[in-house]
């Protein structure tokens, strides 16, 4: 580790540097002055606009990721810790590659919309870092990064310029993929010592609440991911207000559903974490097609409902019978929403008036997803079961030691409960 990860990450980024180098270029002066300096207020009132809404995606990827993950009670570094790491070596990566692919082997010319669009493929990272969350390394995360994100922008490509499907919310682009793209690593580095759980494997109460801040910027925000690359004007208007919509009914019936599946009636944390947010993954695909906000509002409805069913029958069963041992439930937030996403746009398409998608498109692309990231996740799951990557041992998972610096209290935390707190603290000490 001490070696591995500092040669691995500084010839990343030299590597990084070089490629920005050869082929990354500020957008040209004629196209900044015109959008910055131009007399035009609507111009100016555009730039600005798109810069907000980069702002916003960007605190969801490195604030609202994060914090998510954050429920494991001795995972917080590395939650938040890894998640800055991968996510900032990610949008150099997918900077890079998205630009090769949709500008020919010309030179790349950096807007807001293409720092927008690399969080997009960073997002697909950490979604599938969410389902091996606490069972490898770093190093193994530097690596599932660079490959995962070149596997999504072929996939991206595949559904936006040959298939010509629409998915403005990326429900399937980047939700579904990044989900079953992570479920088929973590079944690919299935751990049989970890079948009966780990006692690190759970949550304490103030790890939980540092989840639920990670949900709450990510709640917020939520309408400017769905809407930060759409056409300006009516369609990102529509793509707001349905997120908007989809998310507010989301949050009421996936409190009412964890109520209904839990023993006595009482709440779940993790379904308030996590299925609150559904609704924002499902009405991605058709966020910005004229749909009606009810419409909208029973998609999020439909992806409360699945994501709670999921969590409390589909989670378990994965991790028993399908040997695929799923950290934070991304299938329940962002695979089955995103699928829910995909077919609902398949729906929204055949039933809307436009002639420019048809239902073929939309259901090849959302095949083309799901069956991208499965093959792509299962090749990189046999690359990072190499023992060579410094994974740590089952027991050591999900803990920060074995690759942070942790305070002392926090590394004595078992016998320091054990035996009585603080008065036996001071007394050892």
């Amino acid at each position: 580790m001490r070696f591995k990860l500092p040669f691995l990450a500084i010839g990343l980024e030299l590597a990084m540097i070089v490629s920005f180098a050869l082929f990354v270029h500020y957008e040209t002066d004629h196209n900044v002055h015109q959008q910055i300096n131009t007399t035009d207020p609507g111009d100016v009132d555009k730039f600005l606009v798109s810069y907000a809404l980069f702002q916003d995606v960007h605190v969801m990827i490195f604030v609202g990721f994060g914090f998510l993950m954050t429920f494991l009670k001795k995972y917080g570094f590395s939650s938040v810790g890894v998640n800055l790491f991968i996510a900032a070596l990610g949008l150099q990566w997918g900077t890079l590659i998205r630009g090769i692919l949709h500008h020919h082997h010309q030179k790349i010319h950096v807007q807001i919309e293409n720092m927008i669009n690399a969080d997009f493929s960073t997002a697909t990272v950490l979604i599938s870092f969410g389902a091996v969350l606490g069972k490898i390394s770093p190093i193994q995360m530097l690596i599932m990064t660079i490959i995962e994100i070149t596997i999504f922008a072929g996939n991206e490509y595949l559904v936006g310029e040959i298939f010509k499907a629409s998915d403005i919310g990326a429900s399937m682009t980047i939700h579904a993929f990044g989900a079953y793209f992570g479920l088929a690593a973590a079944g690919i580095l299935y751990r049989p010592g970890l079948r009966r759980g780990h006692d690190n494997e759970e949550s304490v109460y103030h790890s939980d609440l540092f989840a639920m801040i990670g949900t709450l910027f990510l709640w917020i925000f939520w309408p400017s991911f769905n809407s930060a690359i759409a056409d300006p004007g009516e369609k990102q208007y529509r793509a707001i207000v349905n997120t908007y919509f989809s998310l507010a009914a989301c949050v009421v019936t996936a409190y009412a559903f964890s109520s209904l599946v839990e023993h006595r009636g009482k709440l779940d944390m993790v379904h308030i974490q996590n299925a609150t947010l559904a609704g924002g993954v499902a009405v991605g695909t058709c966020a910005d097609m004229e749909i009606g906000p009810y419409i909208s509002m029973i998609i999020g409805s439909i992806a409360a409902m699945v994501s709670v069913l999921g969590f409390k029958f589909l989670t378990p069963f994965f991790a028993t019978k399908l040997r695929i041992q799923d950290t934070c439930g991304v299938h329940n937030l962002h695979g089955l929403p995103g699928v829910v996403g995909g077919v609902a746009g398949i729906v929204a398409v055949a039933l809307g008036p436009s002639n420019k998608f048809t239902p073929a498109m939309q259901a090849a692309a959302l095949g083309s997803s799901i069956g991208t990231a499965v093959g792509g996740g299962l090749i990189t799951g046999l690359i990072l079961k190499l023992p060579i990557w410094g994974q740590p041992p089952d027991q050591n998972c999900y803990d920060d030691s074995v690759y942070w610096e942790v305070p002392r209290w926090r590394e004595h935390d078992n016998h320091f409960y054990e035996h009585g707190g603080q008065n036996q603290l001071k007394l050892e000490v």
